[in-house]
Parts: structure tokens; C-alpha cells; sequence
């Protein structure tokens, strides 16, 4: 029993290893191929989080807002371009990654904050000292989910909310369905591949996706890590999910 618990951990390890190694590889050309592939319509999904997520909250002053898995800081720009549009004072911002290569290219691009080397399971983040802590395209990346989601609410202020947009499972039926799945399976990793040089790096992303959750079944999990879900919405046929839970007071 012992072994095996073990050996699982060890190929824990190997996998966030290889998964991290595999970012920096891909961190100089990461935006260029997310502007790319998605059209720039992740900006809108992006935007649409931070812009639900302050509205949920109805606060006028937050003590810090984190973005785990934070890549190259695009989700950072939004949170700030909308405090700033809804007059949000936010004191504090920190961008949390375990790609050195991804906090390379987020330190040049984003100047108004912190960024700290680190795993969503292991946050360098105080005790509820954070109102609002965001993940975008990084859960399903996480090999100890429930960890991060429990670190998640550990970190997370009373009334704060987990902000997650990921690319979940789809059930297949369809046209919608078949067309969807052609373009992530066949046309994401060969042009993805072409402007990164790392084929494999683009074929995982579809793959990942394939292994991951449903739309519910991420919900279950964070309402079993003791968060109350307060907003669902698909984007793009089902391509890309915005899921908004809230710790309770």
C-alpha cells in the first residue's frame, strides 16, 4: 500500500515536471499562438471573467487579487484594465506560475505586479489574504486538483471567489460536436506546432482536454472543496468554460 502511494506520487512529480519543462519551452511564442488559434477570442472570455467576478463581489477596495498558473500575465492585464473601469481600488496584484520561462515574458509584459514562482497545490500566500483567486487554462494542467482547490479556499478571504476559465470535457453528439473536435484534434497541433516548433506541446492540449473534467464535474469538486458555485457560462460552442464559486463568510 505504502509502494504504491509512493509511486504515484513519484509520477505526480514526473508529470508536473514535463508539463512545466514543456511551458518553458513554448513561453516566447505563447501569446502569438493563443491570439492565433482562438481568433483573439480568448480575450473576450478573459474579460468577461474579471467583468462578472467584480460584479459578483461588489466590492470598491480589494486587498490582492491572484492569478495562479498565471502563464504570461495575460489575465492580469484584464483584472486591472476592469478595476480601473469600474473604479476598483485593488492594492495588490500577484501572478503565481511554476514556468520560470512564462514569469520571464509576464515580468517584461506586466509591471504592476508581483510574480512568484510556484504550484497551484503549494501557494506563497498567506492565510485568507487574498479576495479573488483566478486560474485561466491551468486547472486541468494541476496533477493534484483537489489540493490546489483546497489551497485555493486556504488562501481565499471569506466571501472571496475562485475564478476558473478552462477548456472542459464536451459530450460528443452532434455536428457542432464533430466540428469542434476536428479543429482541437487536427488543425490546434499543426498550427500551433508551426509557430512554436513544438508539435507535441500543442498535441497535448487537445489530449489534456480529452482526460479532463465536465463542466459539472469541476463544479462538484469545488462545491466539495467547500465552495458555493455562484456562476456557470459556456463560450464558443462549448469550447471554453467560466466557472465563478465563492467561499462562504
Amino acid at each position: 500500500m505504502e509502494q504504491s502511494i509512493l509511486e504515484n506520487q513519484i509520477n505526480k512529480k514526473e508529470k508536473q515536471e514535463k508539463i512545466v519543462n514543456m511551458f518553458d519551452d513554448i513561453a516566447s511564442t505563447y501569446d502569438l499562438a493563443n491570439r492565433v488559434l482562438s481568433m483573439g477570442i480568448d480575450k473576450q472570455w478573459r474579460r468577461k471573467g474579471c467583468d462578472k467576478a467584480y460584479d459578483l463581489l461588489d466590492k470598491k477596495e480589494l486587498t490582492q487579487i491572484t492569478d495562479v498558473a498565471c502563464g504570461t500575465g495575460d489575465l492580469l492585464l484584464f483584472w486591472e484594465e476592469y478595476a480601473k473601469k469600474k473604479n476598483i481600488k485593488v492594492n495588490k496584484y500577484v501572478g503565481i506560475d511554476p514556468s520560470v520561462g512564462m514569469l520571464d515574458v509576464a515580468r517584461k509584459k506586466v509591471n504592476f505586479a508581483q510574480f512568484l514562482e510556484g504550484k497551484a497545490q503549494e501557494l506563497p500566500v498567506d492565510n485568507e489574504a487574498t479576495d479573488i483567486i483566478s486560474i485561466s487554462y491551468g486547472i486541468r494542467n494541476v496533477v493534484d486538483r483537489v489540493e490546489a482547490l483546497q489551497e485555493f479556499y486556504r488562501a481565499l478571504k471569506p466571501n472571496g471567489l475562485v475564478v476558473i476559465l478552462e477548456f472542459t470535457k464536451q459530450e460528443k453528439s452532434g455536428v457542432v460536436s464533430k466540428v469542434v473536435d476536428f479543429g482541437m484534434k487536427k488543425v490546434l497541433p499543426k498550427v500551433g506546432g508551426l509557430i512554436s516548433k513544438n508539435y507535441e506541446a500543442y498535441k497535448y492540449l487537445p489530449d489534456s482536454i480529452e482526460e479532463f473534467l465536465t463542466t459539472e464535474m469541476l463544479a462538484k469538486e469545488l462545491e466539495e472543496a467547500g465552495f458555493k458555485m455562484r456562476y456557470t457560462k459556456s463560450f464558443s460552442m462549448g469550447i471554453s468554460t467560466l466557472l465563478i464559486a465563492q467561499k462562504p463568510a
